[in-house]
């Protein structure tokens, strides 16, 4: 019976953990890393305060990571979520003393009202919502310094970046007529590349190598560039996408390539295990609907094996047995339940990665472009449809705060990625 309640909390909680993580800035970079946890007690009692991790003078301990990797599994957060969890430690950890230098604080009040209002969206009180984590291990404490993190880590991006952000009236104009219906969609033809960033030093290392090839404005060299570096199955085309519409394309992405002319790059934008570029090719107006409001529901079925040949042997086998995404539930049938994960979210809610892959797909099709666990697991990436709404009318308001909630989360990525150069990381 308590093993019924843990999964029903567990449930309920999954279904906020989109709209926390956008929330959350640092959540926004790493909320598509891995699905394997360690337990609380799998560590002895004499290592529990071991250092994992030291981030310039402040360490992180065996015991925190154990902690925070507990709660993230009760969120149901996807992909690897111990690296997911000592990730998050040590950009908190770089935070925090980026909030410290500048004289920022919380105070217990501001913190308790933060619990308050993350319990509230899994419909709890907060003494509820702790008692119900400590049924799978977690203390109260542990949910109290992630949700101080986020709030703390708000404060320093308010202070350093509110006020260098201005937005003009020409930047909404231009945003208002992508946003409203029109009898012409745009069309955009992408090349990509895409860096590692499985560990903290691959990501620091790809975000330097994606500075440099920004630069590039040549077709040419960056089909090179994708085809030496990108981790991609497009780097056998020069990192070449398909024709795809603007408004299917996640949000990180459509703001940038919108204001590009062809041959420019985008600057980097994280995704699951990667730092991606896309250079825009061509550009071109057709006859179908402009930007909207867009829900995608999709499937993934995960095959162990990543991919090599038997995994994708058995990709294509399922592939000639189905044609909608129902069917894939006769696949699952008998295999354990997180083989099989379907969902249905607004355009802005869909992990980038699997946005870019959908964004080429029509209903019914099927990509295997993605991998999870450091490759080692195949996606089979499965669109079920695609729904477009179109907005009945765009208010300027509305259209400011987005822009400058964009720019300030991108300066605030930056931010972060410096402060992860800069800093000394051990890991033991």
């Amino acid at each position: 019976m308590q093993e019924e309640r843990t999964n029903t909390m567990t449930k309920n909680l999954f279904r906020k953990w989109t709209q926390l993580a956008r929330q959350n800035l640092i959540s926004t970079v790493f909320i598509g890393l891995g699905l394997m946890a360690i337990s609380p007690n799998s560590l002895s009692a004499q290592n529990l305060f071991a250092p994992v991790a030291k981030v310039n003078n402040a360490v992180v301990s065996a015991y925190e990571l154990s902690q925070r990797t507990a709660f993230l599994t009760l969120l149901r957060a996807p992909g690897d979520i111990q690296a997911l969890a000592l990730d998050q430690l040590i950009g908190e950890r770089l935070q925090m003393r980026e909030a410290d230098a500048i004289g920022l604080a919380l105070s217990d009040e501001k913190i308790a009202e933060g619990m308050a209002e993350f319990a509230a969206r899994a419909n709890m009180e907060t003494d509820k919502f702790i008692e119900a984590i400590a049924q799978g291990g977690v203390a109260g404490e542990t949910f109290r310094d992630f949700v101080a993190a986020g709030m703390i880590w708000r404060e320093v991006v308010r202070a350093k970046f509110v006020s260098q952000v201005n937005i003009t009236e020409a930047e909404i104009d231009r945003a208002i007529e992508q946003a409203e219906p029109s009898s012409e969609g745009t069309q955009v033809l992408l090349a990509e590349i895409v860096l590692p960033a499985n560990t903290s030093a691959s990501r620091t290392a790809s975000n330097q190598r994606a500075a440099q090839l920004s630069e590039i404005t040549s077709q040419s060299a960056f089909a090179s560039a994708a085809q030496r570096y990108s981790v991609a199955p497009s780097k056998e085309r020069g990192g070449r996408l398909e024709w795809r519409l603007l408004s299917d394309l996640p949000a990180a992405v459509a703001s940038q390539i919108q204001s590009l002319s062809p041959g420019d790059v985008t600057d980097p934008v994280s995704v699951r295990n990667g730092v991606a570029l896309f250079q825009l090719l061509e550009i071109r107006r057709t006859g179908g609907p402009a930007a909207q409001s867009v829900k995608l529901d999709f499937a993934q079925y995960f095959i162990p094996g990543g991919r090599n040949a038997a995994a994708l042997a058995e990709a294509a086998k399922i592939k000639t047995r189905i044609d909608t995404c129902d069917d894939l539930y006769t696949v699952a049938n008998g295999q354990p339940d997180d083989r099989l994960s379907r969902q249905t979210l607004p355009l802005a809610e869909v992990p980038t990665d699997i946005a870019l892959q959908l964004a080429g797909l029509d209903k019914g099709e099927v990509s295997l472009d993605l991998t999870r666990n450091n490759g080692e697991t195949l996606v089979f990436l499965m669109l079920c449809s695609r729904s477009r709404v179109l907005a009945e009318s765009v208010s300027r308001e509305n259209v400011l705060a987005q822009l400058r909630n964009q720019r300030i989360g991108m300066l605030a990525n930056h931010l972060l990625a410096e402060l992860r150069a800069n800093a000394y990381i051990e890991m033991y």
